[in-house]
């Protein structure tokens, strides 16, 4: 009996390099989840400062005792207080600022696009990193479809000057959320500090700063939301977008390696930005629909490596 479910499990089991696609995929399914709900927090009765709470504090309560009695390190260190000042703290009190005055499919193309786009040069001035032409190639593209955006949004193509400071402000919040998350990405990597390690400072640091501000002194709509919007928020909020994805996150890297799952990450911009035009009924624009086609492009072409592999590929033939 053993033998025949060995031999079942064998034949039906999924190489590593399968698995880290789906947890690729599932990662990418959640990050596009992520722009999705956070829109909803924004239109709902909640507050920015609500749903930031609402994050910090699930995400906190649920990692507490399991850093505590399983897997606990020293948490008050420089480095991770300003790594969760800057990627918690920072990263969400704009991006969830944003999310209130801008649409989601903005959200769609501005997070997802300027996040790798200020990574690679941050990464480039930093930690002094080299990038190939193609990654380069790759970020022009994204720049280009975020200025098909904004130029859209000004009314720049129909010759005439349209100016939504409301729109435009949130669309700044984003913008100022991907560089703040960039900075975080590019000091995590500098500083070689550990998923588990960046998962657990950002949920406690983070509520242990914030908590006691936003009870003292930040205002709250939290008592007049439904009950509805609140367990949405901190369900796919503290559990989903934090703990979850990087978990299949970090699966996904280990399996495919970082520039797959660059690669694969770069479907949020079309799907999150697809679908809040159903959900939410958002206007569609050729300069929106141009924006997520490039940004999801210039995504791809940033993190693939099918131009040097084609290449390398090339050579080989060449020689032989």
């Amino acid at each position: 009996m053993k033998e025949i479910q060995g031999h079942t499990s064998k034949d039906l089991g999924l190489s590593d390099r399968q698995k880290g696609y789906g947890f690729a995929l599932a990662a990418a399914l959640i990050w596009a989840g992520f722009i999705l709900v956070s829109r909803m927090g924004g239109i709902s009765e909640l507050l920015a400062f609500d749903v930031i709470a609402i994050r910090y504090a699930t995400c906190a309560s649920i990692l507490l005792p399991i850093w505590w009695f399983k897997y606990r390190f020293t948490l008050f260190t420089p480095r991770l207080i300003i790594c969760s000042l800057v990627g918690g703290l920072a990263y969400a009190l704009c991006a969830f600022s944003g999310f209130q005055l801008s649409s989601a499919s903005h959200a769609a193309i501005l997070l997802p696009g300027m996040m790798p786009l200020f990574i690679i040069v941050l990464s480039f001035f930093i930690n002094k990193e080299s990038h190939g032409a193609q990654k380069w190639f790759g970020i022009g593209v994204i720049t280009l479809g975020i200025i098909v955006l904004f130029a859209g949004e000004l009314g720049v193509f129909k010759g005439e000057l349209n100016l939504n400071l409301t729109t435009l402000l949130g669309d700044g919040w984003l913008v100022a959320a991907a560089f703040f998350w960039a900075v975080f990405s590019v000091l995590i990597k500098r500083w070689q500090i550990t998923p588990w390690q960046v998962t657990v400072s950002l949920a406690l640091l983070t509520c242990l700063f914030y908590l006691p501000v936003y009870i003292v002194f930040l205002p709250k709509a939290i008592s007049t939301a439904s009950w509805t919007d609140i367990l949405l928020q901190a369900f796919y909020q503290g559990v989903m977008a934090t703990i979850v994805q990087m978990i299949f996150y970090v699966k996904a890297v280990q399996n495919i390696g970082p520039s797959n799952m660059g690669a694969v990450m770069s479907i949020v911009p079309v799907i999150s930005g697809l679908a809040a035009i159903v959900m939410f009924n958002e206007l569609v624009t050729v300069e929106l629909i141009m924006g997520l086609i490039l940004v999801s492009l210039g995504a791809w072409l940033a993190h693939s490596r099918y131009i040097e592999r084609r290449n390398t590929l090339k050579k080989s033939l060449e020689i032989n």
